[in-house]
């Protein structure tokens, strides 16, 4: 990350990386692997949502870092990769970035069965690449998917709705600023992150921008961002994701908040249709490993016990 904020809380700041390498993507774009934790222990991948980045996770990752051997990357044009440009940011190329990561982890690390938990976008890319390669993943936990559903469901028409408008909120978003905190300061103002503990407004603006010339700007500029919403609409992963090989569980916000979002709904409905584990959080939105990152960690190391993973 860039240098701290003055004002992030120290518990705030993660640590540095015992490792980290820039891995070239096929195409030629680079992906950051960092690895942090026990390097004995169970080995777990984590990725993040669109226009996020996994150091902003930092809240429910620490939880992991005594037993787990934890690697972090963020997808394309986000977080800690250097910017690639628009030609490339589609979910086609987001499938096979995460097949070249996968192998740069047993080229790097060690090869071995590797669990994931990847929150919302991370997750259909996992999805997408496994239903391309096979499993991948030993088990891949999905953090909120917000996976478009098939035609006819009872969902279709809300998730439609809810990716124009994620769209129409990235391109409106602000996207340059003198300081990290002129975007933390944005943040806490808005209904939707109402829920984060003190710092994570910071950490969050820290992790999502990069230094530039004239201030700071978006790691993932918004058009991009917008671009990604837009593209959600593929309705052939959803079909499919019960017949994919290996396990597959899902940790859900809360879907009975009077202020639920899609992607809560479409998680356990895509659990309760295919058969899948699954487990809701209680009083969190889409966010949820931010807002309850002890209790989302209880869920996904059940799972990671459940699938013989555990530390």
């Amino acid at each position: 990350m860039n240098v701290p904020m003055p004002h992030l809380p120290p518990a705030l700041v993660p640590p540095e990386p015992r490792e980290r390498h820039a891995v070239a993507m096929p195409d030629g774009a680079t992906v950051i692997l960092r690895r942090h934790g026990n390097p004995d222990g169970p080995r777990v991948a984590l990725s993040h949502g669109n226009g996020m980045a996994i150091e902003a996770y930092y809240p429910f990752w620490r939880l992991m870092l005594a037993a787990y051997d934890v690697i972090l990357f963020d997808t394309r044009n986000h977080g800690q990769n250097p910017p690639d440009g628009a030609g490339n940011h589609t979910w086609d190329r987001f499938r096979e970035d995460f097949e070249a990561v996968r192998g740069a982890i047993d080229r790097l690390f060690g090869a071995g069965p590797v669990a994931a938990v990847f929150h919302s976008m991370s997750g259909i890319s996992a999805l997408l690449q496994t239903r391309a390669y096979d499993e991948r993943w030993s088990p891949l936990i999905l953090i909120d998917p917000p996976i478009f559903p098939p035609p006819g469901h009872d969902l279709q028409r809300t998730q439609s709705f809810h990716m124009e408008d994620m769209e129409a909120i990235a391109l409106r978003r602000p996207d340059r600023f003198d300081d990290p905190e002129d975007l933390a300061a944005v943040l806490r103002k808005r209904p939707a992150f109402r829920r984060w503990p003190p710092g994570a407004h910071e950490l969050f603006a820290l992790a999502t921008t990069r230094r530039t010339e004239d201030g700071w700007t978006l790691a993932c500029p918004k058009r991009l961002e917008a671009q990604v919403f837009a593209a959600n609409i593929d309705p052939t992963v959803w079909p499919t994701v019960g017949a994919m090989p290996g396990d597959i569980a899902v940790v859900g916000a809360d879907a009975s908040l009077p202020e639920v979002q899609p992607p809560a709904l479409l998680g356990r409905a895509l659990a309760e249709e295919h058969g899948l584990p699954y487990t809701m959080i209680a009083d969190c939105t889409h966010f949820l490993q931010i807002e309850r990152p002890e209790a989302v960690w209880q869920a996904v190391e059940a799972f990671l016990r459940r699938f013989g993973r555990a530390a």
